[in-house]
């Protein structure tokens, strides 16, 4: 039951006050540094569980890669600099065990014992917990997480373990399971050790808040470099290397590799020093030096239930728009309390730095009576590196849309990242929502370079509450190295009008079969191209031939809508003004043939 104390003043004060903050890393650092900022009088005490109250969780993997070769470069503060640079009580293995609300104390757990420290005002920043699937063996030693310091710390010694032993005929082996975020870049860094990398994902494509016609260039990328994919399967169990289970892989790549351990994996005494076994849920059979599972985080919210503060349906502490939870003295901030999304307004969880590091700075204004700016809806801007490629996102996915019954039009587009004619400019692969209004709902992309240039300005437009008007009228840096003259972001914003308004009605391509069976399908790429690749039944006119070839069109549709096509969508926007201006019903194939071979795989390349 909520507290029926007064709360805090909402005024600033110097007036001495203990102000005890639960959790360190990215909220609690940052709620404590901003207290002493604003208070130099206040008692600021910061409670953390592990050894490490300040390190750089989103590097861990740079560590395992060895691109951050010095360990100590993680962490970013101690106790000792804190004290010194801040006056800030950090006492590190010390555990909140439970909250008493009415004697405003929280009772902490050490080595030495529990005590109960007081309180005027509470922050609780507990962060995540890893999910522990169902997998039998989830605590085999073989099995690691990568989510802390001593997580990386045990990882890093198996590696160097495995790699001092392995030998020239068999190369180190690791099975990763999880492809979001923190697994791709798990993968990427074992392979950089040199290690054979299998990776299980349960969804039906790699990095699932991915839009599913971008992540085949993820799964392109990481069979390149030797990554077997195990997607729409789970890891039923971990056991010491033994007799495997017939292999169903799903990639040429975990074919060989699942055969080699079906016919190697003999009997323990057969298996190398330390090997285990994975058996996924399809019955295939990994073997492998070292298990990596990241499958996601749930918050770590315990201690809130416990003390009777109210939680939202997925677990998460329910706060307001200053942070502050169901009792007036007591704080959340980070991975273990619940947000709104920005598009959807579903509540939930949003495990990421860069909200956690300003929701500490916010609550603690509110905790000292400081002016606020309230917690706007989050819109869960993300970004990973996959070997040679970045993917990133922002909003709503195609994916979230459909589930929140949200209307929406969707264009795809794959522009250059700078002029065409200045060398090096790589493709950006661009899928955008926007509402029957023109309002942008969410972004993603995929290239080797200009993602986040791109995003982060989407993810600024998203924030704004732009349109596609908006985007189509934004004025970005350009020069030749850098950006084109129509920017990605602007082509976005006209590829959104033209089909918003009716100048470029579109198909998309998870329409194919509807498509093929009722419209007639119009190729206007070149001979070359189609000579390639091509859908079956479809009238090849190469766009620049198609005014002198109007009637046969024309004929060949016989009253049927006209769904034109090229490789992506720029040819076929022109043929499909013309026909349109001859009176024909045309649409444009969103994002062209490389969208449609990313949605359907099955033709041919």
């Amino acid at each position: 039951m909520p507290s029926t104390e007064a709360p805090l003043p909402a005024h600033p004060s110097d007036a001495p006050r203990r102000l005890v903050i639960v959790g360190g890393v990215a909220g609690g650092m940052s709620a404590a540094a901003r207290a002493r900022r604003l208070s130099e009088s206040a008692e600021i005490v910061v409670l953390e569980q592990s050894p490490y109250v300040s390190f750089a969780n989103c590097g861990l993997p740079y560590h395992l890669s060895g691109e951050i070769a010095d360990r100590d470069d993680l962490l970013l503060h101690t106790p000792e600099s804190l004290r010194a640079a801040l006056n800030l009580d950090v006492r590190t293995g010390h555990r909140a065990a439970a909250i008493d609300r009415a004697a405003r104390t929280v009772t902490v757990a050490t080595a030495d014992g529990a005590y109960a420290l007081p309180y005027d005002a509470l922050l609780l920043a507990p962060g995540a917990v890893a999910v522990r699937p169902p997998i039998d063996g989830l605590d085999h030693p073989a099995v690691h997480a990568l989510r802390t310091v001593p997580d990386v710390d045990a990882l890093r010694d198996r590696v160097d373990q495995v790699l001092a032993r392995a030998t020239g005929t068999r190369p180190p082996r690791a099975v990763v399971v999880g492809a979001g975020f923190i697994g791709l870049e798990a993968v990427e860094a074992l392979v950089k050790r040199g290690f054979e990398v299998d990776l299980v994902e349960l969804a039906d494509h790699v990095l699932p808040p991915l839009d599913a016609e971008l992540a085949p260039l993820l799964a392109d990328e990481l069979t390149a470099h030797g990554v077997a994919l195990h997607l729409g399967v789970s890891a039923t169990s971990v056991a010491d290397a033994g007799p495997a289970a017939t292999s169903v892989p799903s990639s040429a790549a975990a074919t060989d590799r699942a055969t080699s351990a079906t016919s190697s994996a003999s009997g323990p005494a057969d298996a190398p020093d330390g090997q285990v076994t994975v058996t996924l849920s399809d019955g295939s059979a990994l073997d492998a030096d070292l298990v990596v599972v990241n499958v996601g985080v749930r918050p770590a919210s315990d201690l809130a239930r416990d003390a009777g503060l109210d939680l939202g349906v997925r677990g998460a502490i329910r706060v307001d728009a200053d942070h502050r939870t169901s009792d007036p003295h007591i704080w959340a901030v980070g991975d273990a309390i619940e947000v709104r999304q920005a598009v959807t307004g579903d509540a939930g969880p949003m495990p990421l730095a860069g909200p956690a590091n300003r929701q500490g700075r916010r609550a603690t204004e509110s905790m000292l009576g400081h002016r606020t700016t309230p917690q706007a809806a989050v819109l869960g801007t993300a970004i990973v590196r996959v070997f040679g490629l970045t993917a990133a996102v922002t909003g709503a996915s195609q994916a979230t849309l459909l589930r929140a019954g949200i209307e929406h039009e969707v264009v795809h587009l794959h522009p250059n990242h700078h002029a065409g004619y200045y060398p090096g400019a790589a493709a950006v692969h661009l899928v955008a929502s926007f509402s029957p209004d023109g309002r942008l709902l969410g972004a993603q992309a995929v290239g080797r370079e200009g993602v986040d240039k791109r995003i982060d300005v989407l993810a600024t437009a998203l924030r704004a509450g732009m349109t596609a008007d908006d985007l189509a009228e934004l004025e970005l840096a350009y020069a030749p190295p850098y950006g084109s003259a129509k920017d990605p972001v602007n082509m976005l914003g006209f590829v959104a009008q033209n089909a918003l308004d009716g100048t470029m009605p579109q198909w998309q391509a998870t329409e194919l079969a509807e498509v093929m069976a009722s419209t007639l399908v119009l190729d206007v790429r070149s001979a070359k191209e189609r000579t390639a690749a091509h859908l079956p039944g479809s009238l090849h006119v190469p766009h620049t031939e198609l005014r002198d070839r109007l009637d046969e069109v024309r004929t060949a549709a016989d009253g049927r809508p006209i769904s034109v096509h090229c490789a992506s969508g720029v040819r076929s926007y022109l043929a499909t003004r013309i026909l349109r201006g001859v009176g024909l019903d045309a649409r444009n194939l969103s994002g062209g043939w490389q969208t449609l071979q990313a949605v359907h795989p099955s033709l041919s390349a």
